[in-house]
């Protein structure tokens, strides 16, 4: 069983980091299609997609939200965390063997009567350091069990 790092409610601060990253692959979109059902040709033909502005096919921009995903219940702040909402905003396509780096932020805890919930800046770069995608996370942090 692997080991997982949770950051509880109670640990929870504005301004810790978390970090994912991963390689997208041909695999990886056609993996994404047949989960989906999103078979724009954008993604799966290339004849159709180099004859568009990008020139050949690109990832699922839902890819790189997947990632932002992955970050949040595994890194920033790790299992049991919720995922309550996400804006996103794609600002450059992803191509095939781009090295995606998702970090995200915690920006802004507000306290309820049972729970906590905290605001987290999502940005996505590509291994060139140009941001594909951003935008805003909301989350509940985990909870401990009271004994």
């Amino acid at each position: 069983m692997s080991e997982y790092k949770i950051i509880y409610d109670d640990e929870l601060k504005v301004g810790m980091t978390g970090e994912f990253s991963k390689r997208v692959t041909k695999q990886d979109v056609e993996k994404f299609a047949e989960v989906t059902g999103d078979y724009n040709p954008m993604h799966m033909d290339d004849e159709f997609a180099a004859k568009t502005q990008f020139h050949g096919r690109i990832a699922h921009g839902m890819i790189s939200a997947g990632m932002i995903s992955a970050c949040l219940g595994t890194k920033m702040p790790g299992p049991g965390a919720i995922y309550l909402g996400q804006s996103l905003r794609f600002d450059r396509p992803v191509h095939f063997d781009d090295v995606l780096v998702v970090k995200a932020e915690v920006t802004k805890i507000v306290e309820k009567p049972h729970f906590k919930i905290a605001t987290i800046s999502t940005i996505v770069t590509n291994q060139d350091g140009e941001i594909v995608t951003e935008g805003e996370a909301t989350i509940m942090p985990a909870k401990r069990e009271e004994l």
